[in-house]
């Protein structure tokens, strides 16, 4: 007779197999369908990517905590990360009696996926692996929660939200402000009309901190624990400098592969991925992109060369407009009838005591009891129903910071079609939406995924 976790651990799968074609997400058995007995009460993650997001947001702040899940498998291309982590999840289930059955250790993600008894995996590496990571994820069956930024090109984008959507395991941005009281008390304002009908939003997020790389910078040895060529991954052969990747023997500075666009868009996508996903869901406009975009802008030069300073402006097809910028972080939406705005993390404030005193009765919406963002996560895994931010919405928002990348990029207003998902009449625009990548690291069936989406038509 099998027993109870393989005979669970095939039904999921098979549920997951029936529904692709109808259904986004799985339909997952409760354990109580097994019995009281039943073994698999938990599910088991795999955290690929070890770094400083890996462990204090997504380890310490997150996964450690939850007591349906238990993190079973590691893997960084840093020897020492991964072990750093293994080491973290150890000491934490130890000093807490947590029963667990120990913690694998893998060089290559692609043998974490491969692990049978791993159900959902939390990427949190590089943005320019984030996509190619997530379709092998998926497309093998396991449930995926992403890191943002979402990717580095809206044509691979595209091809994580297909794959997920073939393979119909449950997803999710790993985005936490929904789940931070004030930010989702500044939507359920909104949504129960307090300031009127919307007409603009505002959203600010912060610039890059100090420092620079501007001249030749010096080629250096790679530290032992790094397989950096397995680190560049997607991305084309460069030489090893300390401001390109992460400092070694350590998770708390922050990376230079942030502000370098062969990895990374900048914070224009990094912390946009967060305001605007706040923004876009007051709005009602997250499966929706705007109609034109134009603004203005300053990119750093030398290797760190991302975008530093903007000002974006958005229209929609129903007139209704975005302002994006750097500023501090916060979200202003503005009404016919008053405003409410956002600053993070907690500093609400709103045209009149009226909106802010507005307590939700039974009829009104309310986000009070929205879940943190990884409860949030495994609650969509056993429940089969979406996420508070699946992976399309992620990437409608990662599209919205990218259009105005583009549009400050080329200098020009740029008019998009919702219907082609495609820049109108503007083969440069739609060109920058591709980008080749190398495939060493990469299996074929997945490079062959993503090169379907690398097509414009141009």
């Amino acid at each position: 007779m099998k027993n109870q976790k393989s005979t669970r651990r095939e039904f999921i799968k098979k549920s997951s197999a029936l529904t692709a074609g109808t259904m986004i997400l799985p339909t997952v058995v409760p354990s109580h369908v097994f019995g009281k007995t039943a073994p698999s009460n938990q599910i088991n993650v795999g955290m690929i990517g070890t770094g400083r997001q890996a462990v204090h947001a997504n380890l310490n702040n997150g996964f450690l905590h939850l007591k349906n899940c238990r993190v079973i498998a590691t893997n960084d291309v840093d020897k020492w990360r991964m072990q750093n982590a293994t080491r973290v999840i150890n000491d934490f289930y130890t000093k807490n009696n947590i029963k667990y059955n120990g913690v694998k250790e893998y060089g290559d993600y692609r043998d974490l996926i491969a692990n049978p008894d791993v159900d959902a995996v939390m990427i949190s590496t590089t943005d320019h692996w984030h996509a190619h990571q997530t379709i092998h994820a998926a497309l093998a069956g396991k449930h995926v929660c992403m890191e943002k930024a979402f990717t580095v090109a809206p044509a691979w984008g595209t091809a994580v939200v297909e794959a997920v959507k073939k393979s119909g395991v449950s997803n999710r941005l790993d985005s936490e402000f929904r789940s931070i009281r004030p930010m989702n008390r500044a939507v359920e304002l909104v949504h129960n009309g307090l300031i009127g009908e919307l007409v603009e939003v505002e959203v600010g997020v912060p610039g890059e901190l100090n420092g620079s790389a501007i001249g030749p910078q010096e080629t250096m040895p790679v530290p032992e624990e790094l397989n950096y060529d397995m680190w560049l991954g997607t991305a084309f052969p460069a030489p090893y400098t300390l401001k390109r990747v992460h400092d070694p023997h350590t998770i708390d500075t922050r990376p230079g592969w942030l502000r370098i666009s062969d990895y990374c868009n900048g914070m224009i996508t990094n912390w946009g991925a967060h305001l605007n996903d706040i923004a876009l869901w007051g709005m009602k406009k997250e499966y929706e992109l705007p109609v034109s975009v134009e603004g203005t802008g300053t990119f750093d030069h030398g290797l760190w060369n991302t975008i530093s300073a903007f000002e974006i402006f958005y229209e929609y097809a129903d007139g209704l407009k975005l302002k994006y910028l750097i500023d501090v972080p916060y979200v202003k939406f503005i009404g016919k009838e008053g405003w409410v705005r956002i600053e993070y993390p907690d500093k609400l404030s709103a045209s009149s005591d009226k909106i802010m005193e507005f307590k939700p009765r039974k009829k009104d919406i309310s986000y009070k009891k929205n879940l943190t963002d990884k409860a949030d996560f495994l609650k969509s895994i056993e429940s089969g129903k979406p996420s508070l931010e699946p992976l399309e919405v992620g990437n409608n928002v990662y599209m919205l910071t990218m259009m105005g990348l583009y549009a400050v990029s080329l200098g020009r207003k740029l008019t998009w079609d919702n219907s082609t998902r495609q820049f109108v009449n503007d083969n440069a625009a739609n060109a920058m939406m591709t980008r080749p990548f190398r495939e060493l690291w990469v299996d074929q069936h997945v490079s062959d995924w993503v090169n379907k989406y690398q097509s414009f038509g141009l």
